[in-house]
């Protein structure tokens, strides 16, 4: 066909999908850096999916690297630990699912009861010795158990416990203000917890493993160790305290997969809020607000592209986002890194945090099903 012109139209297929990588090499230095800064059992937190890495991938990591307990926040995640073969002890606490104590019996699951009405609901249907931590509100108002109450809650325990359906082995709380990094801010918060601590004992209980510090304290303040800490955005590389440098522990990357020049003057993306300001090229990433790139984001967010960032422009759509890479025209298929450790060219969690006015946890966790995962 006369003044045709031939195209060569990449095959797609060719190109990895966009990928949330876990390196579980970083969640193993986290557990590090944690230890040296404490002398209480680790616990590692791998609610939420592992806070987006993977839950079993984190446990695994954070076990090998001496985590002595797991936490979850339902007996189902548990039992998935179990069995992908961690034997570790782990307790679990929200239980929005429900309190299934038999399961928590056969896959020798912990449970956390921060009320009388959440004790009774287990001594219904425990038929044999389930291991509770009694847990404290200690300033959240979020859950656990108001300090008025503590004696109903204990004195209800203690009868369970002569019936041979608990058996109470664990106390703990949360600390509203730790990401402060002030310890004075701690303070109301050890002082209930030593007070419910006694109370404990007092009742004929034991000594109980008694646990407060998630990451920020545990990094910023030993008055709050006890006998355990539990890390769990720390795994992944935050420090909620920002007093402590910890290694970003997943890398997410997606390739080019159209190519364009814009001229001077050229709207980009829904309602044209970025117009380009000289002759550029323009470059689209297969990843969108329905996979966890906030549509929020400031004219700062960048992507790393072969040792270089370069600026998102237009607005996040659903399922992609459009890079603008100036002089350099890259081909379909080149990997840009949107975010993963730091080392001072590719843009970190903390970093999208901020472009975005939130917290890194909810980019991590944010991440959308449609991303391909591995593991370093």
């Amino acid at each position: 066909m006369t003044g045709a012109v031939a195209l060569s139209c990449p095959d797609l297929g060719d190109f990895p999908p966009p990928t949330l990588e876990t390196l579980p090499d970083a969640v193993a230095r986290n557990v590090a850096i944690a230890r040296a800064r404490t002398r209480a059992r680790i616990m590692a937190v791998v609610k939420a999916d592992g806070y987006g890495h993977g839950a079993c991938t984190v446990a695994q990591a954070a076990v090998a690297a001496g985590a002595e307990w797991l936490g979850t926040t339902d007996i189902a995640e548990a039992s998935e630990l179990r069995a992908a073969g961690l034997t570790v002890p782990i307790l679990t606490w929200l239980n929005t699912s429900g309190l299934d104590a038999e399961a928590a019996t056969a896959d020798q699951i912990d449970i956390a009861i921060g009320s009388v009405d959440e004790l009774e609901a287990l001594l219904k249907h425990a038929s044999s010795s389930v291991r509770v931590h009694l847990n404290l509100d200690t300033g959240m108002a979020r859950e656990g158990c108001p300090m008025p109450e503590w004696d109903a809650l204990i004195a209800r325990a203690r009868q369970g416990q002569r019936r041979g359906k608990i058996r109470v082995v664990g106390l703990m709380g949360h600390l509203p203000l730790a990401d402060q990094a002030q310890p004075e801010a701690n303070e109301a918060a050890v002082v209930q917890i030593r007070q419910a601590r006694r109370a404990i004992m007092a009742a004929g209980f034991g000594a109980p493993l008694t646990h407060l510090a998630t990451t920020s304290g545990t990094l910023s303040d030993p008055a709050t160790h006890f006998g355990m800490v539990r890390l769990g955005a720390g795994l992944v590389g935050i420090d909620p305290s920002e007093t402590t440098e910890l290694h970003g522990a997943s890398r997410l990357t997606a390739p080019i997969v159209h190519s364009a020049t814009a001229k001077a003057g050229t709207p980009v993306g829904y309602g044209g809020t970025y117009v380009t300001d000289t002759y550029t090229s323009l470059s689209v990433l297969p990843l969108g607000y329905a996979d966890g790139i906030p549509r929020e984001i400031s004219s700062a967010a960048s992507v790393e592209i072969r040792g270089r960032r370069y600026p998102v422009v237009g607005r996040v759509s659903m399922d992609q986002i459009v890079i603008d890479t100036g002089a350099e025209s890259f081909p379909h298929g080149t990997t840009a890194t949107v975010f993963g450790p730091q080392d001072g060219l590719t843009p970190t969690i903390n970093e999208w945090a901020r472009w975005a006015g939130t917290i890194p946890h909810t980019i991590v966790t944010g991440i959308g099903r449609r991303v391909r995962r591995t593991i370093a």
